[in-house]
């Protein structure tokens, strides 16, 4: 698929990126580098949804801020790591295509796991 100068490659693959950034793990707990939290966020919401959210804050022993951001951020998590699709350069598809193609290290215990059965088929 071309866009404009930009090819962009639809990449399906059976394996499991997964990214971890200090920047997703301090949106997980709401602190900022102080540890503090210091942005504030406003919302309009009808009265229907602010008492659904606030029965399922109280449900869960949080307060309505607490609940709204943890789902908030969890959302986010999903969001941006659950991606299927990825717009790259030709370079850096070249470079992934490379990584995906090349052998896996000699790892002896990772054979050893796949090897072995499942708890629940023993």
């Amino acid at each position: 698929m071309s866009r404009g100068n930009a090819r962009v490659h639809d990449v399906r693959t059976s394996c499991i990126l997964i990214v971890y950034t200090r920047d997703l793990e301090m949106a997980a707990t709401g602190m900022n580098d102080a540890g503090l939290r210091g942005e504030t966020i406003n919302l309009r919401a009808s009265r229907r949804q602010k008492t659904l959210i606030d029965r399922a804050a109280e449900a869960l022993g949080r307060s309505r801020s607490e609940f709204m951001l943890e789902t908030a951020c969890r959302e986010a998590e999903t969001v941006l790591l659950d991606r299927r699709y990825f717009a790259l350069s030709e370079d850096a598809f070249r470079r992934f295509a490379a990584a995906l193609d090349k052998p896996p290290a000699n790892n002896p215990k990772l054979r050893r796991l796949l090897r072995s059965k499942a708890p629940w088929e023993r």
